[in-house]
């Protein structure tokens, strides 16, 4: 019969400052009391192991046999490459072969009941702040006892596998959809996995593998267990009470779609409260308007903390785990400024895989940048793992335990009740010291990437001295940039089955740029307010004259001119290659790109003409009929007119030669276009 005891939980351990087991002569002690029932059992097989670092991968018969294999050894210890805690012992220990662990390791041991007994209570009763691994050592070391209970240690891991200094050992081959412990330099199959010492962090990385948590070909197995389903709940004021906290430490593009995306998470609003520490006066309007918009949605409260507040960036993070542990929350969602929750199930998805503290996996939109790391260094700096590339390019889907989180996590109030995360380190900083303080203390760190949750903005090159910060970040961002200004139907135009309208021969246009791309482009404009003044001496030209000038400012007097020569490259050519098959130049050219205005009191048209150009973009940028009235292009040799142009769709078509054009009139506001001679 099988039979689990747990020792010394819930007890204080007597000798140090670890909290989680019994240590030392305790561990002794304890075992010595319990094991005295069974003193005289010559029969009766005892595995004794630590606990909390120490995980078993196969079954009791499994391990059974491997311990018959030592016979006629009685008492078997784990083995490892450290001689500890006395170094100087290391000289009377028997020499071993090259590939085996010749120094003991009292983590882990198995034997007969009555022998273990007799040994541990071969020496006086032994204090609770005693070292039990020199107590075992020097058993094994005296060549009497050794003999009398015929005590070896398992040196080539057959049994016990001690991690320190032994985890690049370590392989996880497969075997019947199963990953196992293989050791390489032992060449054995180890069943009971301890991470002493500092090799913890082997230890939680095994763990996201082995033991029957993951499968090659059916992926993560724990993923289904132990599951919150809050749909149970039907009323909603009984849903878990979720404190939300917002970082602002930096100035960060595209916030507000971080707010928008905060307020449409799927989840009771009246269960929500938002904590708000605001680092950056660049962004302080904009956050004071997103607290209103907290408020209206019925938020159970908002607190909102500023730059002039003088609190710093750990304080913050100190006082929102503060704020829950005080009003006793159920959950603290903290999400920084950076993080894109596209997913708006996001919050429900973490709650329901019941962890203590859990982070959705983000990643800077086509780079290797993450919010996690799969190791770290023995000074405690990024080291990534064996298994990163898998996790981020999601080959492995799941739960993982990691080491470090950041940005974006739930922690779990319950965790809270006991136990306070610090942030607050001048030496480092507070992610930093959040992941440091829960590894210290022994709390797991999940992340999870079963799903897409949303990603991370890339802040280092935003620069707020710019007219319109976010509309250059084309580079930096091009995710968040392509969904703020991109028109959303202008993919469906590329699509093979999609004829796009032709309007006049060989004239076409197509959805391409959202109304925010001509707002924004239209006030940058108006903004640097450097118009020519349809003058036909221009010194912004090679030579110096415009044959038929416009009131216009060129994408170089406002530094943009690089961004739209890629804007016409991702954007424009595949369109162009779709509807004049056959010209292919790549990148397109385009020397000449500018903003033209129109209005009645000025250049209100344009004479008739032909483009420097192979051909040419003419992008409307506001409503005809509600900004102006009249305007739009009329090509002669069609005689075809296209007077009723939609804001944010670009017109295309041939430049030289075979499209003689005009600019008609303006009679009533302002008429923007943006326009690009491409390939002249």
């Amino acid at each position: 019969m099988q039979l689990v005891k747990i020792y010394g939980l819930g007890q204080q351990w007597k000798g140090g400052n670890m909290k989680h087991s019994a240590g030392g002569g305790q561990k002794i002690n304890l075992l010595r009391e319990n094991l005295v029932r069974y003193k005289d059992d010559k029969t009766k097989i005892i595995l004794f192991s630590d606990s909390y670092d120490v995980i078993f991968t196969q079954v009791p018969e499994f391990i059974l046999d491997k311990f018959q294999a030592f016979k006629p050894a009685r008492i078997v210890f784990g083995a490892e490459d450290f001689c500890w805690p006395d170094k100087d012992l290391q000289y009377a220990y028997p020499l071993v072969e090259s590939n085996e662990k010749r120094f003991l390791n009292s983590g882990g041991f198995i034997g007969y009941a009555s022998d273990i007994y007799e040994m541990i209570s071969s020496k006086e009763k032994t204090a609770d702040d005693d070292d039990d691994q020199l107590f075992y050592t020097k058993i094994f070391l005296d060549e009497f006892s050794r003999t009398k209970w015929s005590i070896v240690l398992d040196k080539r891991a057959d049994i016990f596998m001690n991690l320190n200094g032994a985890i690049d050992e370590i392989q996880l081959p497969v075997l019947n959809d199963e990953n196992y412990v293989h050791n390489s330099w032992t060449d054995s199959v180890p069943t009971v996995i301890h991470g002493n010492g500092p090799a913890k962090r082997g230890l939680n990385y095994l763990s996201n593998y082995i033991a029957r948590v993951w499968s090659p070909t059916k992926g993560c197995l724990q993923c289904k267990e132990n599951l919150i389903d809050l749909n149970q709940i039907t009323d909603h004021q009984q849903w878990p009470m979720v404190y939300i906290a917002i970082f602002i430490e930096y100035t960060t593009p595209f916030l507000r779609e971080y707010f928008d995306k905060i307020l449409n998470l799927t989840y009771p609003k009246n269960r929500l409260g938002v904590f708000i520490h605001n680092q950056v006066e660049y962004h302080k309007e904009l956050t004071e308007k997103y607290m209103t918009k907290f408020k209206e949605n019925d938020y159970q409260f908002v607190k909102y903390f500023h730059h002039d507040d003088d609190i710093t960036e750990g304080e913050a993070r100190q006082q929102a785990i503060t704020e829950c542990q005080e009003n006793k929350c159920d959950y603290l969602f903290v999400i920084d400024s950076i993080v894109q929750l596209d997913n708006s199930d996001t919050l429900m998805k973490l709650i329901s895989l019941n962890r203590s503290v859990i982070s959705p996996m983000l990643l800077r939109p086509e780079k290797t940048w993450s919010n996690f790391w799969g190791d770290y260094t023995d000074e405690g700096f990024y080291k990534r793992s064996s298994d990163y590339l898998d996790i981020i390019n999601n080959s492995k889907t799941g739960i993982f335990n990691v080491p470090h989180i950041a940005h974006c996590y739930l922690i779990n109030g319950s965790l809270l009740k006991s136990f306070t995360p610090q942030y607050i380190d001048m030496r480092t900083d507070p992610d930093l010291k959040f992941c440091q303080s829960l590894r210290d203390d022994g709390h797991f760190i999940y992340l999870t990437n079963e799903i897409k949750y949303g990603h991370l903005i890339d802040p280092d090159n935003f620069n707020t001295s710019l007219i319109i910060p976010e509309l250059y970040e084309v580079f930096s961002n091009l995710h968040d940039w392509k969904a703020r200004y991109i028109h959303p139907d202008y993919y469906k135009a590329l699509e093979p089955n999609t004829t796009l309208q032709e309007p006049c021969t060989d004239v076409f246009w197509f959805p391409m740029v959202t109304e925010a791309f001509t707002r924004d482009l239209v006030e940058l404009m108006e903004k640097f307010n450097g118009w020519s003044g349809s003058a036909h001496n221009d010194h912004r030209l090679t030579g110096g004259y415009e044959n038929v000038p416009t009131d216009d400012i060129h994408m170089t007097q406002v530094d943009f001119n690089e961004h739209w020569l890629f804007i016409l490259r991702e954007f424009v050519q595949p369109i162009q290659q779709k509807l004049y098959t056959g010209y292919y130049s790549d990148p397109p050219k385009a020397a000449l790109n500018f903003v033209v205005r129109y209005m009645p009191e000025y250049q209100y048209k344009l004479r008739p003409h032909h483009d420097a150009s192979t051909y040419t973009i003419n992008l409307a940028l506001n409503d005809v009929g509600k900004d102006y009235e009249g305007g739009g292009c009329r090509f002669l040799r069609y005689n075809c007119s296209m007077a009723s142009t939609i804001r944010g769709w670009a017109l295309i078509h041939p430049g030289r030669l075979t499209h003689l054009h005009e600019g008609l009139p303006v009679i009533k506001g302002k008429r923007y276009i943006m326009v690009s001679f491409i390939d002249p």
